[in-house]
């Protein structure tokens, strides 16, 4: 006899109740969450920021290495993150999943929880979405719904020549993590008896499995008088992202490779692969930390910050988006992250 529920014991209607009866309402904003028509949220003098991501089995996540609990957290911190490189508050979220026949009810429910610490961690409101039958695998859409004062939105759109270019924490961990992940499902595929060698990769695995969106610092810059003038999260790769904010500011950039955060794991891990890590951090993707850029007057006071690491400079346009050596030679950079197409 099974110890799993099959989801058409519950129902639609029942899953939705398990839902309900396991979310907890944090946000004064949130004025009616789940079991209605829709939800309904009164921001008072805020504006509201939205965001929406998908991530699909297969394409975006693989559940031979990828927990379910972890993905449905990394499903919110994705969008939460998002919303951060807005210089805004996360407040509510929508989940909208549809799920192959082989889910059971404690499958669900393993997904809901990772979603639930998220909104917990974050302070978020799970408050609706919908539930539907898949064909082809497991889909998760979310859609982010954040609070920030009139003016104090941070665009791609506002950097400024001889800003100073800012990262959080350190580049290329989450893609080192992915290489290891696939390693070990080659490795298990080809021998089921084998265990996986992860003791010494925990934090690469980590960072792609369960990132975190950066709020902390959001919080800190707040609390510092900093208001970032342009802000992008690093989904796509740090190349990528920079040229974003250098096309909609109609800026030039210059980083400077010995400034480039990297954890020393990513490090040795890259050169186990034979993989270059400059390539990782320029390149790699999915970290979601934070690319920003902010006044040159703001220097003495980042420049020893823990978590925050001054890797360049805004430029004219005319200069291009250039990589500079210790040497002082300078390269142009190319934007090699993902591409969803």
């Amino acid at each position: 006899m099974s110890d799993f529920t099959p989801l058409s014991e519950v129902g639609e209607f029942g899953l939705i109740k398990i839902i309900n009866d396991k979310t907890e309402l944090r946000n004064a904003s949130t004025i009616k969450g789940i079991g209605d028509d829709a939800a309904i949220i009164e921001p008072q003098e805020k504006q509201l920021v939205v965001s929406s991501d998908m991530l699909l089995e297969g394409v975006h996540f693989d559940l031979t290495f990828c927990p379910l609990k972890h993905l449905g957290y990394k499903a919110v911190a994705v969008n939460v993150s998002d919303i951060a490189a807005m210089n805004a508050t996360p407040t509510q979220i929508t989940v909208n999943i549809a799920l192959g026949a082989r889910y059971t009810l404690e499958a669900v429910e393993e997904l809901y929880e990772g979603i639930r610490l998220a909104c917990e961690n974050y302070n978020v409101d799970l408050v609706g979405g919908d539930t539907t039958s898949s064909r082809t695998g497991l889909v998760i859409s979310i859609t982010a719904i954040g609070e920030v004062a009139k003016g104090e939105a941070v665009l791609r759109s506002g950097a400024q020549v001889n800003d100073l270019v800012c990262v959080t924490g350190d580049l290329g961990a989450a893609y080192m993590g992915l290489q290891v992940l696939e390693r070990e499902k080659q490795a298990f595929l080809a021998d089921p008896e084998m265990q996986p060698e992860l003791e010494d990769k925990q934090y690469i695995v980590g960072r792609q499995l369960r990132p975190e969106a950066r709020m902390d610092v959001i919080h800190d810059l707040k609390g510092r008088g900093i208001k970032p003038t342009a802000m992008i999260d690093i989904s796509d790769g740090l190349a990528s992202e920079l040229f974003h904010i250098c096309k909609q500011s109609g800026v030039g950039a210059t980083v400077y490779k010995d400034n480039l955060p990297a954890d020393n794991q990513m490090l040795q891990t890259a050169l186990e692969f034979n993989i270059d890590p400059l390539s990782c951090i320029m390149n790699g993707g999915e970290d979601y930390e934070l690319l920003f850029t902010v006044p040159l007057t703001a220097y003495d006071e980042l420049k020893n910050h823990p978590d925050i690491t001054i890797i360049g400079k805004i430029t004219d346009a005319s200069e291009g988006v250039n990589l500079a050596t210790k040497t002082g030679q300078a390269y142009p950079l190319k934007a090699q992250g993902w591409n969803h197409f």
